[in-house]
């Protein structure tokens, strides 16, 4: 077994404050930043705010299992900061903030969520052929 760099508290903070920044950022991002033409501030808000708040219980109360299937969610952000940094040039700085704080959410979470399930002693089923 590998030596852990950060400790699972550290690992915690790390992806929360990732995951607080997203969820602080995308609404100042889209309504008074860089407001779209195209978009009401309405919906820009609820396409990416609402994702968010699906996890936000099982965060901050720390279950690994959270941490792991809120990175499925994280990839919106991810992906949405790429695509604005490829095609919007005067955005990239917004786009950079976004990928950073979506990177911060998603390594720290996935390894918060490795460690902690490993002292839990959560883990992946094993099947019938893998006991044999």
């Amino acid at each position: 077994m590998s030596k852990q760099t950060f400790s699972t508290p550290t690992l915690k903070r790390i992806a929360l404050a990732g995951y607080f920044g997203l969820l602080v950022f995308m609404p100042l991002w889209l309504i008074y930043l860089s407001p779209s033409d195209g978009l009401s501030p309405v919906l820009s808000v609820t396409m990416f705010v609402i994702p968010l708040l699906f996890p936000l219980p099982g965060l901050v109360k720390g279950n690994p299992y959270t941490f792991a299937w809120a990175n499925f969610v994280v990839m919106i952000y991810f992906l949405h900061s790429l695509t604005t940094f490829w095609v919007s040039p005067e955005e990239r700085v917004w786009a950079l903030i976004e990928l950073i704080l979506a990177s911060m959410m998603f390594f720290a979470g996935t390894y918060y969520s490795k460690y902690k399930g490993q002292e839990l002693g959560l883990g992946l089923k094993k099947n019938r052929k893998e006991k044999k």
